[in-house]
């Protein structure tokens, strides 16, 4: 069967984004919510793609139209012709590049918010340390992008380190910048601990989660182990009188999570459903790309040095990507203030130069 053209494919496209327009009025008449969420995220997908493609058909039919009046055009009128075919065709192959790009396929996580959870790793107490300088850079980029950050866990360790944490990050392009961020952030500097000077290199790993909906991820309570206890802060010392930490097993597939931060049970169940339901799908979506690719490597590896995505040396004020061939920078000092962009987008940049190449491994 012969391949779809590029006019055949958008056409298409222009056809269902009629439909679904039709759709989305019956779903809320019908207050159908998780059908009118599902519709409106695929004409907030297809409105940018019919946006470029009714610009390339306008400029087209101009091209056109030049062309057919310069058969009989004399003078300045064909001068002035030939430069509106010009413009025209340079537009065309604009808008064509623009169109290419669009057309790629979408990831499904998309616009959803984005659930961080960052641990120290290799090193002791230095990795966590670390790990609490990746979460204030994270916190700063946020705050960069005009998103919203909220820490929903945080496990400190004994020297203001942490063992671990979760921040539920808000944006509608939470989740197109921050998903090449998983996995190990290695460090190489003098840990505060080392008496003779020498550079120690450890290491924390960063997880991405999509932010799962109820409707998302059918959690039957039947599943569920909760336990309660009184939180404890570093060290072990109890923080609270009251049994107000809950830990959440899920019996199917054994993820455990465990809230402690706020004073309330009630509230700190529901925060770690957050984590649970954001966990549980991410493991759906991992086991249907598993399917596809026998060969995916997780986000974190086993959290060793050797599976880094990311170097940080304090040294040199250095700054090294291990995925971008040639990405070494000696920021060190803005990127740990949240100026990442410049590595986002060369990781955007990336990926979509594989997409194009038709080739999707990680």
């Amino acid at each position: 069967m012969a391949r779809p053209t590029l006019d055949q494919r958008l056409d298409a496209l222009e056809q269902e984004f009629l439909v679904v327009e039709a759709d989305l009025t019956e779903a809320a008449a019908t207050n159908d919510a998780t059908k009118l969420r599902d519709l409106s995220r695929r004409h907030k997908e297809l409105g940018p793609t019919l946006d470029a493609w009714r610009a390339f058909k306008q400029a087209r039919d101009d091209r056109d139209t030049a062309n057919e009046m310069l058969v009989d055009a004399t003078g300045d009128d064909r001068e002035l012709l030939r430069d509106e075919v010009q413009e025209a065709e340079a537009t065309m192959l604009r808008l064509e590049d623009e169109l290419q790009l669009l057309l790629l396929p979408k990831d499904p996580n998309d616009g959803r918010n984005v659930i961080l959870e960052l641990r120290g790793a290799e090193g002791g107490e230095e990795a966590n340390l670390f790990a609490r300088d990746l979460l204030d850079m994270y916190l700063r980029y946020a705050q960069r992008r005009g998103w919203k950050a909220e820490i929903i866990g945080l496990d400190e360790s004994d020297r203001n380190g942490i063992n671990e944490a979760s921040v539920l990050v808000k944006g509608e392009d939470a989740w197109t910048r921050l998903a090449h961020e998983g996995g190990v952030h290695r460090v190489q500097r003098v840990p505060e601990t080392e008496a003779k000077g020498r550079i120690h290199t450890s290491s924390a790993t960063v997880t991405v989660l999509p932010e799962a909906e109820e409707v998302d991820v059918h959690i039957d309570p039947a599943d569920l182990k909760v336990d309660v206890y009184r939180s404890s802060g570093p060290g072990g010392q109890s923080v609270n009188t009251t049994d107000s930490a809950v830990r959440v097993t899920h019996l199917p597939t054994g993820i455990v999570v465990a809230m402690q931060d706020e004073k309330s049970q009630i509230q700190n169940r529901a925060r770690a459903m957050v984590v649970l339901r954001a966990r549980l799908l991410k493991a759906q979506q991992d086991a249907q790309e598993a399917e596809l690719s026998a060969t995916r490597r997780s986000q974190v590896g086993s959290g060793g040095r050797a599976d880094k995505i990311r170097t940080y040396n304090f040294k040199e004020k250095r700054v090294t990507d291990h995925r971008v061939d040639g990405l070494t920078r000696y920021n060190l000092e803005q990127v740990l203030a949240g100026d990442l962009d410049e590595f986002i987008d060369a990781l955007l940049a990336e990926s979509r130069a594989r997409q194009l190449a038709g080739d999707d491994e990680v």
